[in-house]
């Protein structure tokens, strides 16, 4: 049996996964309200931002276990992912802005620092998608999701 086989039953690891952590950061951070541009409830942004960044995450751990890494080899930081992806992933510059966006406007600003700009959040949401549809054509293509 093929290891892209394995790979597809273990549902930790799969794209429609990443969409679900997508789709769960949506719904948490629907729970803030909003006044004047800005989310009210720190405890709904910070969760929100948390999950929706870890939904890009596991779009890339999920191509890379398909590209043969091992999951005890999976990186550990973002310096770890980028290097990771450099390596492994063929997109062009696009995926790592989206990595870029999402991991400052989400883990860096919204996640430890709090911020609670609207238009901040809905980018890094944005750049999540991305990077999740990005690697979703890329494995497509190859027929192994």
């Amino acid at each position: 049996m093929k290891k892209t086989h394995k790979i597809q039953r273990d549902k930790e690891y799969t794209i429609e996964e990443a969409y679900r952590y997508l789709e769960n950061a949506k719904q948490t951070l629907s729970k803030s309200p909003v006044e004047y541009g800005l989310y009210t409830d720190s405890k709904y942004i910070r969760e929100a931002a948390g999950i929706a960044y870890l939904s890009a995450l596991k779009a890339i751990d999920t191509y890379l276990l398909y590209k043969g890494i091992d999951r005890d080899k999976l990186p550990k930081s973002i310096d770890g992912y980028w290097d990771l992806m450099r390596k492994k992933i063929p997109v062009n510059g696009k995926l790592k802005s989206a990595l870029t966006i999402a991991w400052e406007n989400l883990h860096v600003f919204a996640y430890y620092r709090g911020a609670k700009d609207v238009k901040l959040l809905k980018s890094g949401f944005e750049n999540c998608k991305k990077i999740i549809q990005m690697l979703e054509k890329v494995m497509k293509k190859t027929k192994n999701i």
